[in-house]
C-alpha cells in the first residue's frame, strides 16, 4: 500500500460490484443466489442496432475516430437532444466517451481544483463521491429521506452553495431512489443556480427514457442557466447498450473543448463499431424500444405489491429508473439471528446469507438507513426474490 497513491487509498471500491461478485461466487458454489444488484437492463440489444454493428464491421470502421466521436454520431447526438428534450446543441458541444461515467469525470477533470466543493444530493450514485475524490475535490452532501421522495429543495441547495462551490452533480432520473425531478422543482432549483454562475451543474439524465409518469425533462431546458449545465446521458439504459460503452455528454462550447482535450490524453475515441451502432439507435424513433419500458414497469407493480408485505420495510412506489430503495431503518441497531445489523450494507449481507438475495447496502448511496433492489431480471426471480426476503424477516429473531 505504501507504493500506492494517496489519491488512490482514498478510493472506495464499489460497492455494487463488491456484492454482486459476491453473489457470483456464492452461485459457483453451487448456492442458489437471486442477484438484484447490478443496474443493468436484462434485454438483448434490439437488432437494428445489432444489425448496424454488423455493417460497419463490414465496412471497416476499425481506425482511430476523431477523439469526441464520429460527426455523424454527434449529429445524432445532437438531432436527439433537440427531438426529445427540446435541447439546442451543436455537434461540436457534443463529446461522445467510454460510457456516460467517463462522460461525468472529463467534465469534473475539466472544473475541479483541489479543494473545490461538489455538491451530491444525497442519495447519489455509488461513483460520485469516489470520482469528486478523484479529481481532488471535497463533497458536500444534502440530506434527503423518504419522506420527500429523495428530493432536495431550492431552499437547501441555496444553504449548501459557498464561494468554494464549484459543481452541483445529481442524476434525474434517479440512480438509486427511482425518484425524478419535476419541471416545477427544476425551475426553482434553476433559479438558484442562475444567481450562482461559478456553479456548473452536472445533470446525469442516462435514465431519460425509463420515466413511467411523465416526459422527461433536462434542466438544461431553463435558458437561464443554459451556459452553466453540462448533460449526460448515453446508450446504456434506455437502448440496453451496457456493454457497448458509449457515454456522451452535451456542454456548453468552452467546456466541450475542455472534454475533448482530457480525453485525448485519456483514451482517446470510443469503441468505432459501438459509435456506428449508436448512430443508428439515436435516429430510431425511442417508441421502437417503448417495449422494455414497459416491461421495466409491470415488473415494477409486481415488485411494489410484494414488497409492501415485507415486514420493516418503508417502500415507495419509484415513478422512474429500475429501483427499489426501501428504507429499512426498522432494522438498525438491532440483532438478527445473533448477527448486528450497523446499518444497511450488514443489512443486505445478512440478506444475501440468510434468504439467498443480493442488493446493494446504501452507505455508498449516502443513505445507511436504505437498501437499493433492482427489478431488472425475470418477473420469475423478482417474485421468488421477494418470498424469500419476506419468508426470511419473518420468521428472524430480533434482539
Amino acid at each position: 500500500m505504501e507504493k500506492l497513491s494517496d489519491r488512490l487509498n482514498r478510493l472506495s471500491y464499489s460497492q455494487t460490484f463488491v456484492m454482486s461478485n459476491k453473489a457470483r461466487e456464492m452461485r459457483a458454489s453451487g448456492i442458489d443466489v437471486i442477484s438484484l444488484t447490478l443496474g443493468e437492463p436484462d434485454f438483448d440489444v434490439p437488432e437494428n442496432i445489432k444489425e448496424a454493428a454488423h455493417q460497419a464491421i463490414k465496412e471497416n470502421y476499425s481506425h482511430y475516430s476523431p477523439v469526441p466521436g464520429f460527426p455523424e454520431l454527434r449529429e445524432a447526438v445532437s438531432h436527439k437532444l433537440k427531438r426529445d428534450n427540446n435541447l439546442n446543441y451543436k455537434p461540436s458541444q457534443i463529446c461522445v466517451s467510454n460510457g456516460a461515467k467517463q462522460a461525468i469525470i472529463n467534465v469534473l477533470a475539466a472544473l475541479i481544483n483541489d479543494g473545490d466543493e461538489v455538491i451530491l444530493p444525497v442519495p447519489y450514485w455509488v461513483s460520485y463521491d469516489e470520482m469528486v475524490k478523484m479529481m481532488g475535490g471535497t463533497s458536500v452532501f444534502i440530506k434527503t429521506s423518504y419522506v420527500n421522495d429523495f428530493k432536495i429543495t431550492a431552499e437547501q441547495l441555496q444553504e449548501a452553495f459557498t464561494p468554494k462551490t464549484k459543481v452541483l452533480l445529481y442524476s434525474s432520473p434517479c440512480n438509486p431512489s427511482g425518484s425524478y425531478y419535476t419541471y416545477d422543482e427544476l425551475k426553482a432549483l434553476a433559479e438558484v443556480i442562475s444567481k450562482n454562475p461559478h456553479v456548473t451543474v452536472i445533470s446525469d439524465e442516462i435514465y431519460e427514457f425509463i420515466n413511467y409518469e411523465t416526459t422527461h425533462r433536462s434542466i438544461a431546458s431553463f435558458p437561464e442557466i443554459y451556459e452553466q449545465v453540462a448533460v449526460i446521458n448515453g446508450m446504456s439504459k434506455g437502448y440496453a447498450m451496457t456493454g457497448w460503452r458509449i457515454g456522451y455528454s452535451a456542454c456548453p462550447e468552452w467546456l466541450a473543448k475542455a472534454c475533448d482535450k482530457i480525453q485525448g490524453q485519456m483514451t482517446s475515441g470510443a469503441n468505432t463499431i459501438a459509435q456506428r451502432a449508436a448512430i443508428t439507435a439515436l435516429k430510431t424513433d425511442p417508441s421502437e424500444y417503448k417495449y422494455m419500458i414497459d416491461e421495466f414497469k409491470k415488473r415494477r407493480d409486481l415488485v411494489y405489491d410484494l414488497m409492501k408485505e415485507i415486514p420493516g420495510f418503508k417502500v415507495l412506489l419509484p415513478k422512474s429508473a429500475f429501483y427499489f430503495y426501501p428504507d429499512i431503518s426498522f432494522y438498525t441497531g438491532k440483532k438478527l439471528n445473533g448477527t448486528e445489523i450497523k446499518d444497511s450494507d450488514d443489512f443486505a449481507m445478512f440478506l444475501l446469507d440468510h434468504s439467498h438475495v443480493g442488493s446493494v447496502g446504501g452507505v455508498s448511496f449516502g443513505s445507511p438507513e436504505c437498501i437499493r433492489f433492482s427489478y431488472a431480471a425475470s418477473e420469475k426471480d423478482l417474485i421468488e426474490a421477494m418470498r424469500r426476503i419476506q419468508h426470511c424477516l419473518s420468521h428472524v429473531e430480533i434482539s
